[in-house]
């Protein structure tokens, strides 16, 4: 069963970190490119970072550039983000999502 899913959301205080984790299952992971993609309340979908099957090219938003950080490990099939100098309006759902494949997603909430 093709399966992501993200863990490591919570609610946390302006200015503090999170990481998020991705696990994949089912397929080989190590093949393909993923992103990291949020929803904020009442908005819609949103990139926020790439890495590419390999690990060693990432991509972000411009809005998140020198704060958050993509990573993953192709020998354990996962994937993380790690996000500093959180703001409130980074507050949302972050999903991992790999092609079609999408988890469940886990919550982000940034508030003092």
């Amino acid at each position: 069963q093709v399966q992501l899913v993200e863990s490591g959301g919570g609610l946390v205080q302006p200015g503090g970190s999170l990481r998020l984790s991705c696990a994949a299952s089912g397929f080989n992971f190590s093949h393909y490119p993923m992103s990291w993609v949020r929803q904020a309340p009442g908005k819609g979908l949103e990139w926020i970072s790439g890495i590419d099957s390999g690990g060693g090219s990432a991509s972000y938003q411009d809005f998140v550039k020198g704060r958050f950080a993509i990573s993953r490990d192709n020998i354990k099939n996962t994937a993380d983000l790690q996000m500093n100098s959180l703001k409130p309006e980074d507050t949302a759902i972050y999903y991992c999502n790999i092609g079609h494949v999408w988890g469940p997603g886990t919550q982000v909430t940034v508030s003092p």
